[in-house]
């Protein structure tokens, strides 16, 4: 007890301002990492690979194990190796985040942010219309990462986005009603279209069960663009929105309407630094209007 008290001493001893910073930057670099992983089958996978590392390291330490060491040392190398394999869908899109963060609302879409405002009241109350007839629909907004891979697996639109059309389109048997429609620029350039399904386990956790399809695809492409995503429940009819991984359900109509309109709202708020882009949770502010679902 004596020496360890001596070598913690020692330790502190030694501590300066350049020292405590580097622990700092270390453990801040640590923790977003471990941020941007959770509600992620990575997450859980990384505990194991955490476990299994103590696991070997107390073993080769407090055991003479030669053979046992050499396997162990010989092996870890690879394992790390693997890391950027394993983990590769998570760390694609944490750079695709770093690209985004100096990102601002390019002149072209500032022109059509009415013809964008009308597509949003045109959502909205074809939601409204959907969930009272308990018809199920997917209906996914461009922001500014563009989804023309996604857009190019349905069918071509071009169309003015009005109530009807959208009814028309999630309509029960009907050719276009699975998959998702895509608006971009206030126009509904697509339905049918194919969307990535969530790799996260936040439905698993939820406790009802009945969330199909269209809330993983929401979610997914959510989780690997910018776009929002909004949902209508094919057999409760409830209203969900999804964006960078998150989703709220049951949402009435004037609170999805509040929030689909805070999302395309011209940046009126002070522009974030690029540190702030990378690490928002470090930041807390009480009017947000680039991430609603934080409210």
């Amino acid at each position: 007890m004596a020496d360890f008290i001596s070598n913690l001493l020692f330790v502190f001893q030694r501590l300066n301002w350049w020292s405590v910073l580097d622990i700092l930057l270390v453990a801040a670099i640590f923790f977003a990492l471990l941020y941007s992983l959770r509600d992620t089958q990575a997450m859980a996978l990384l505990r194991g690979v955490i476990f299994l590392f103590i696991l070997l390291s107390l073993l080769t330490s407090l055991v003479d194990l030669p053979a046992f060491s050499w396997l162990v040392s010989n092996a870890l190398p690879a394992l790390l190796l693997s890391i950027p394999v394993i983990f590769a869908p998570e760390l694609r899109r944490a750079l695709e985040r770093i690209g985004r963060a100096g990102t601002f609302l390019p002149a072209r879409k500032k022109t059509r942010l009415i013809e964008t405002q009308q597509a949003i009241q045109a959502v909205v109350n074809a939601a409204a219309r959907l969930s009272a007839r308990q018809h199920g629909a997917l209906i996914v907004l461009q922001r500014l990462d563009t989804l023309q891979a996604h857009i190019e697996t349905g069918v071509q639109l071009n169309a003015a986005v009005t109530p009807e059309l959208l009814l028309q389109v999630f309509y029960p048997n009907t050719p276009l009603h699975d998959g998702a429609a895509v608006i971009a620029d206030g126009k509904l350039v697509a339905a049918a279209c194919v969307m990535p399904l969530s790799s996260s386990g936040i439905l698993n956790r939820s406790p009802e069960r009945q969330m199909g399809l269209r809330h993983r695809a929401a979610l997914g492409i959510s989780e690997a663009t910018d776009a929002v995503a909004v949902v209508v429940s094919e057999e409760t009819g409830s209203i969900s929105i999804a964006h960078s991984g998150r989703m709220i359900r049951r949402l009435d109509v004037e609170r999805l309407e509040n929030i689909l309109l805070a999302f395309f709202h011209p940046l009126t708020t002070p522009p974030r630094g690029l540190f702030e882009r990378l690490f928002p949770f470090l930041f807390h502010r009480k009017d947000d209007s680039n991430d609603p679902l934080a409210q």
